[in-house]
């Protein structure tokens, strides 16, 4: 009952309360981002969701446009704040109010993995993508992607609103910490290669 009705419910509260406390935080944060991007303060990609239908997914830039994931070369000192103290994140709020996340669950990586899961990996859509998860309070970057995999589809099959409070509790404190964060070997996390 609680995955059908009360999750969403939970979710809508959050994202709108969420949203309400940090909007001094939206208006300090996007023009100087604006000024910064030249114009472009929200960084929007293609991510699967749910059954895998692709929802746009939207953070604070910290990276110049044209330039990729693949290195932290190119990330300004802005940019490493907003990672670092997570504040990229924060307009998930939006795609948490619309519903094409959730708080808790899997993190919704990149389309181009799909094609690479094996039928077990793709159980990690069954459930709506997250905010935080499992995994990213239990490593986050710092561990390899068969552990992720491993933490997505241990929260897919034990979901519930106090594993949902546990998770939230302890993202908070890994913010604070700083822990997991960045890849030690270079920064971000590797590419899935399936």
């Amino acid at each position: 009952m609680y995955q059908k009705l009360g999750k969403r419910t939970f979710d809508i509260i959050l994202a709108v309360t969420g949203l309400t406390i940090l909007l001094p935080l939206f208006i300090l944060i996007s023009p100087i981002l604006w000024v910064h991007f030249k114009g472009k303060p929200f960084f929007c990609q293609p991510r699967p969701g749910l059954h895998e239908k692709v929802f746009t997914l939207l953070k604070f830039r910290s990276i110049p446009e044209h330039v990729t994931e693949s290195g932290d070369s190119a990330i300004s000192a802005i940019g490493n704040f907003l990672r670092k103290t997570s504040l990229d994140e924060l307009p998930q709020l939006w795609n948490v109010l619309r519903g094409d996340m959730s708080f808790v669950g899997p993190r919704p990586l990149l389309t181009e993995y799909l094609p690479m899961y094996s039928p077990y990996q793709r159980l990690r859509h069954s459930v709506l993508p997250g905010i935080t998860g499992l995994a990213q309070v239990n490593g986050r970057n710092s561990i390899g992607w068969a552990e992720k995999f491993e933490y997505d589809l241990q929260y897919v099959q034990n979901q519930s609103f106090l594993l949902d409070l546990k998770i939230l509790f302890l993202t908070i404190e890994r913010i604070i910490t700083r822990r997991g964060i960045n890849d030690p070997d270079n920064g971000y996390v590797k590419k899935f290669q399936g």
